[in-house]
This record gives structure tokens, C-alpha cells and sequence, in this order.
């Protein structure tokens, strides 16, 4: 997970979501574990400190719920920045 981070922050990537994939349907491959409430903390921690300047990392995160309004935060947070 955080070679990834990094290699994401060093293609500039300010924005970064971090979910649990849950298993909708018998058919569809079974959860191997669950990632814990503190496990999800800890990437938030870590990305935070890569320079994420936007993390969503919780069990039900998904990348495009909030889509639009985390991009408009993330467009603040990178202003503010960029001074």
C-alpha cells in the first residue's frame, strides 16, 4: 500500500480513496479478511503524511459517491497549497 501511495504522490496525484471491496452477490469472489476501522486510520495517517492533500479511507469508501464534492475540497486544499 505505500509503494503505491508513494508512486501516486510522485505522478502528483493529490486525491486518493482507500475502500473495502464487499462481496455483492454469491456469485462474486468472497472477502478474503476485513481491513479494521484502525487499519483504514493508518493509511489515512500514512497518505496524509505522503502529501495527499484529499484521503477518504474508511471500510465503505467509494471513489465516486461524493465525487464532486471531494474534488471541490481537494481544489481548495491545493490553492491553499500553492499559497
Amino acid at each position: 500500500m505505500h509503494q503505491v501511495m508513494d508512486d501516486m504522490r510522485a505522478a502528483n496525484v493529490d486525491f486518493i480513496t482507500i475502500g473495502q471491496y464487499l462481496q455483492p452477490t454469491l456469485k462474486h469472489h468472497r472477502v478474503d479478511r476485513f481491513v479494521t476501522p484502525e487499519e483504514f486510520a493508518s493509511y489515512e495517517k500514512a497518505a496524509k503524511g505522503k502529501g495527499f492533500l484529499m484521503v477518504s479511507a474508511t471500510p465503505l469508501t467509494r471513489s465516486s459517491y461524493h465525487a464532486g464534492d471531494d474534488f471541490a475540497k481537494m481544489q481548495k486544499a491545493r490553492q491553499a497549497a500553492q499559497g
